[in-house]
């Protein structure tokens, strides 16, 4: 990112940091701050850079170069650093008071090849202060554009260093976390919503890749709509530990809202009663949390669908009429073939058929995109492999 880059990108997430801020919970603004909109301070002249090069004995990177020179050091690194250095204030992390980090950290491996204490001893410290977290780059991970990898490591993570492809993309990872924690009204925020809606869009007009590329980046920005949309796409392929549906429930922004929403109960409700199943758990896990902890909407929800399924001749409704009738009849025809071999050949001849349905196929409301409820009917669920769900996918629908 060059200045001309770090400029407007952190002059937007100065004004978003301070439009989120809640001031019954966090630090008090510096004065300037407030009078200059700004969480940075002065440019870094080059001689300033220069200078921080020579004592070091190494070029810094181009992306921590240019952001020195649009600010000399950053207040508020996401939600966790308070600091970052300035050029004066680079200093290698095994000569500062952060050096303990060293020695927490080594006899282990995050990445499979480098010691952390081996990392962390060659590191260049950018953070200053923080929450028992700390900010640094390592001059030995070095990419063909000279950047240097990046990392964040904070003692109650209960992880290792997570290591960034630059200075760049490490503090873009700190703005996106910050994002996903405080969710500031603003430019971004908007942004990302448009973005999600033209991805729902292109989803059901048969993209797959594409959208969940883009829900899943949204889902990293705290857009919680996007994660719920995502997690059906991964649902569809079978990759429910990805799809982290139940989590999308748990964390809602508004979880009476989402109760009320159709999809709700029509598709999200008979996947969480089938999540022992489907995520090998072993167990209704998110079901028994939102019993726990869940609000009296919620639960009553919970209680109806229950009660429902324990119903004689209960059937799982599997879409809107006309896609339900012809997937319902695929259902029963294949949980009528006792032999499993049998019931193999009898779906790979149905198939083409539920294929077809899509066209018939109606989402309930804007936060439904596909039709995951077929994976909880058993004999569906086995029909529709990973491979059979992303054509699913691909067929226009809604």
């Amino acid at each position: 990112m060059e200045g001309s880059e770090w400029r407007p990108f952190l002059e937007r997430w100065s004004a978003e940091w301070i439009a989120g801020r809640e001031p019954g919970r966090d630090r008090p603004l510096d004065p300037e701050v407030v009078r200059d909109g700004w969480l940075g301070f002065g440019p870094a002249a080059e001689k300033d850079v220069a200078a921080a090069e020579e004592r070091l004995g190494r070029r810094l990177p181009p992306s921590l170069r240019e952001f020195l020179l649009v600010t000399d050091g950053w207040r508020d690194a996401g939600c966790f650093v308070y600091r970052l250095a300035g050029a004066a204030e680079l200093e290698w992390l095994v000569d500062t008071g952060d050096a303990s980090w060293i020695d927490a950290y080594g006899g282990w491996s995050s990445n499979g090849v480098d010691d952390n204490g081996d990392l962390l001893r060659r590191s260049l410290r950018l953070s200053l202060r923080g929450d028992v977290c700390v900010m640094f780059l390592d001059p030995e991970d070095v990419d063909e554009h000279g950047e240097w990898a990046g990392y964040w490591l904070s003692s109650w993570s209960g992880e290792g260093p997570k290591r960034h492809g630059s200075f760049r993309e490490l503090m873009y990872d700190q703005y996106a976390s910050f994002h996903a924690l405080r969710q500031p009204p603003g430019e971004t925020r908007d942004r990302w919503d448009a973005r999600v809606e033209s991805a729902r869009r292109a989803a059901l007009g048969g993209a797959v890749e594409g959208p969940a590329a883009e829900f899943a980046e949204a889902a990293r920005f705290g857009r919680h709509r996007a994660e719920l949309l995502r997690g059906q796409l991964l649902g569809m392929r079978g990759d429910w530990y990805a799809a982290r549906l139940g989590h999308a429930v748990l964390f809602a922004d508004d979880q009476d809202a989402l109760t009320r929403d159709p999809f709700f109960g029509a598709e999200l409700l008979p996947l969480l009663f089938a999540e022992d199943r489907l995520g090998h758990t072993g167990e209704l896990f998110t079901i028994q949390q939102l019993m726990r902890r869940g609000g009296e909407a919620v639960k009553a929800r919970i209680a109806d669908f229950e009660a429902r399924r324990r119903e004689p001749g209960f059937r799982l409704p599997l879409g809107n009429a006309e896609f339900d009738a012809v997937a319902r009849g695929i259902a029963d025809r294949l949980a009528a073939e006792p032999d499993p071999g049998a019931r193999r050949a009898l779906g790979d001849a149905l198939w083409p058929e539920l294929r077809a349905a899509m066209a018939l196929w109606r989402p309930v409301s804007e936060n439904h995109v596909a039709p995951v409820v077929l994976m909880a009917e058993p004999v569906l669920g086995e029909l529709i492999t990973p491979e059979r769900g992303r054509e699913l996918l691909a067929q226009p629908r809604g």
